[in-house]
């Protein structure tokens, strides 16, 4: 393969769902580059593709960005992975970065991509498309995520209260990606517009720790995992 930097989506936890593209360009590339959102986390993606690797031959990097909203925290860590990863296909090395998921939806990857094209134009970049967490999410249910005309919408569990309510009223289908944090202010929220029965909520899904609950009273006040998401779909199926 060319030297290049590929971002490869890993899909959101099952190995098998890795695309046959994503599990060649991983097999072939020079060194991996694994996010991480803690020192002493392993990183999710990186366990995803652990039998695609060979640690014989390839250079496995994780490299910590810290799980917080400021970008002037965040800056020093992306800044020295642009300049590592520039670096690295300067020397005429193949670089794989993993995301989970896709690279291109709320990906830790973007950050990366808007500084290398604006800091090294000249390294050429490759996406490598993933299957979604709420597709997966979606399959796992059995929940269409839309029909004929219906509106679908994918957002943050996290904006604001009046966008969200004004959403959850104008689409069919609302995906509310990282629920963790905010999980019991969007449950009241659902229950005032009549809708907490029709949601269901997923956590890790295609990994050994899938869970897949439709009672979303039975989550509230509870400590919900990370990497998981709410599907709300209006129109019974």
């Amino acid at each position: 393969m060319p030297a290049r930097l590929y971002a490869v989506g890993v899909g959101p936890g099952d190995p098998e769902l890795l695309t046959l593209k994503a599990a060649r360009i991983l097999g072939a590339a020079d060194v991996i580059v694994a996010p991480t959102g803690q020192a002493e986390a392993a990183s999710y993606a990186l366990g995803i593709i652990a039998n695609y690797l060979d640690r014989t031959r390839q250079l496995i990097l994780e490299r910590v960005f810290p799980m917080t909203r400021d970008e002037r925290e965040l800056k020093p860590h992306w800044d020295a992975t642009a300049r590592e990863v520039a670096d690295h296909v300067r020397a005429g090395r193949t670089v794989a970065f993993v995301t989970i998921g896709d690279p291109l939806l709320y990906s830790t990857f973007l950050y990366l991509l808007r500084i290398l094209r604006e800091r090294y134009p000249e390294i050429a970049v490759e996406i490598v498309p993933g299957i979604t967490s709420f597709g997966a999410a979606a399959a796992a249910a059995g929940m269409p995520l839309g029909m004929a005309a219906e509106r679908l919408a994918i957002l943050p569990a996290t904006y604001e209260e009046a966008g969200l309510r004004q959403t959850l009223c104008d689409f069919d289908c609302v995906v509310l990606m990282k629920i963790s944090r905010v999980f019991d202010q969007v449950y009241a929220l659902l229950c005032e517009l009549g809708l907490e029965r029709q949601g269901v909520f997923v956590r890790r899904v295609g990994s050994p720790e899938e869970e897949v609950v439709t009672d979303l009273a039975a989550l509230v006040g509870k400590q919900l995992d990370y990497l998981s998401l709410l599907i709300v779909r209006k129109n019974p199926f």
